[in-house]
């Protein structure tokens, strides 16, 4: 609801003990809190107690400890309960209510509440979506928007009359915060696991026979290796019409490109790109020793620069997806690879023939790909459910916000 010229400002969510209470009022950030500017000599100051945007974590999760600080200068000094925000991109609401004392690099705006209004109920208000597009309307740069502060200091804050309402709200957004916090650990706990599963299922480097094998296979020998061009031939075939266009990424595999938030130049005629089968393994030339690899969901097009492998008998792609991760494998992909600096390297298909590949029997391949898929699947699941909290919590944000006459909430 806006707070038009003669309208009660008031939140669309309420809850029930403070519908009576009032509508809110409005106040600019400068007059509800003090934007500190006391300075600590760095070499007075732990690199733990030293904040940059480069520690400062995302979701209300904190700061992790910066492993380095510079060595000489200043920064400006915190207490507890002040509220950091990061001053660099924004968009990426990197906001923590302090824990401890310390000092903050130039890159982070340092707020200490005043008697008005509660550290914590400022902290979410801060990181609504309405002041994110306020800040950056503002903002200077491409690369890395930086917000203006003077701007930042005019931002329009809905405040609630009675401080039990700022701490119900603060309370409500925190236990939300506090399950997202829950589940972005557990998945980066299933992608550490997932990261030392494969490097116990695959041969370290030197060995014939992984750390960690299945039953059943205990007794199947060593795993052969062999050159890549007799595991894999390279596809050179052309577009063809109605098919999808996937690009290749370096963290997810192939992804259909109209999923992806950029911008490509497409090329009109399907002949002018490359088709690759349900299967084939695609991947980017100039990143492919960065992992810019995966495997074909379905038949499809590409990008020409691409290359496609084709699996040959006895070939399990979706095990070699997996095995064109390990960074073991991506070093000795980025050594085949021809090119004088690291941004020119290429991977031709030439080259990536003579490269060799250890390989167990099939039903082995199959069996080490089902189990890193279904860990893959379980990620996915938990990524889905993470986004599904943040999505119920902006919609909280917006419900429980009123919007303001000049800058939103």
């Amino acid at each position: 609801m806006s707070s038009k010229a003669g309208e009660r400002l008031v939140p669309e969510l309420r809850f029930p003990e403070f519908r009576n209470s009032g509508h809110w009022g409005e106040k600019q950030l400068y007059d509800v809190a003090l934007f500190v500017n006391e300075k600590v000599a760095l070499e007075n100051l732990s690199p733990e107690r030293y904040v940059s945007t480069e520690n400062l974590l995302q979701d209300f999760m904190g700061m992790v400890p910066s492993p380095t600080r510079p060595s000489i200068g200043s920064a400006t000094r915190f207490k507890m309960n002040d509220v950091l925000i990061s001053n660099i991109r924004p968009y990426l609401k990197k906001i923590w209510v302090a824990e401890i004392e310390g000092g903050a690099s130039n890159d982070v705006i340092v707020i200490r509440t005043r008697k008005d209004v509660a550290n914590k109920y400022l902290s979410q208000l801060l990181k609504s979506d309405r002041f994110v597009e306020y800040v950056m309307t503002g903002a200077k740069g491409v690369k890395m928007p930086r917000g203006d502060i003077d701007l930042i200091k005019k931002f329009v804050v809905a405040v609630p009359t009675k401080p039990d309402e700022q701490k119900k709200i603060a309370d409500c957004l925190s236990s939300v915060d506090n399950l997202i916090a829950a589940q972005t650990q557990k998945i980066e706990a299933l992608k550490a696991h997932k990261k030392g599963l494969m490097q116990q299922l695959f041969p370290a480097e030197g060995e014939t026979v992984p750390r960690l094998r299945f039953p059943e296979f205990r007794d199947a020998g060593e795993w052969k290796e062999k050159k890549a061009g007799t595991l894999f031939v390279n596809r050179i075939e052309e577009g063809e019409a109605g098919l999808p266009i996937y690009s290749v990424t370096m963290n997810d595999g192939m992804i259909k490109r109209s999923l992806l938030d950029r911008d490509f130049d497409d090329i009109a005629e399907p002949g002018g790109n490359k088709k690759a089968h349900k299967h084939d393994i695609a991947y980017n030339m100039m990143r492919m020793w960065q992992g810019a690899s995966g495997v074909a969901v379905e038949d499809c097009m590409v990008s020409p620069a691409y290359v496609i492998l084709v699996p040959q008998n006895g070939i399990h792609s979706i095990f070699f997806g997996y095995l064109f991760k390990l960074s073991r494998y991506l070093r000795m992909l980025a050594s085949h690879s021809q090119g004088i600096t690291s941004d020119r390297l290429r991977l031709y298909y030439k080259d990536f023939a003579n490269i060799l590949l250890p390989h167990p029997v099939v039903p082995e391949q199959k069996k080490i790909a089902d189990c890193l898929s279904s860990l893959d699947k379980l990620i996915t699941a938990h990524t889905q459910k993470l986004e599904a909290l943040r999505v119920h919590k902006k919609g909280l944000m917006q419900g429980l916000f009123p919007s303001t006459a000049e800058g939103g909430a």
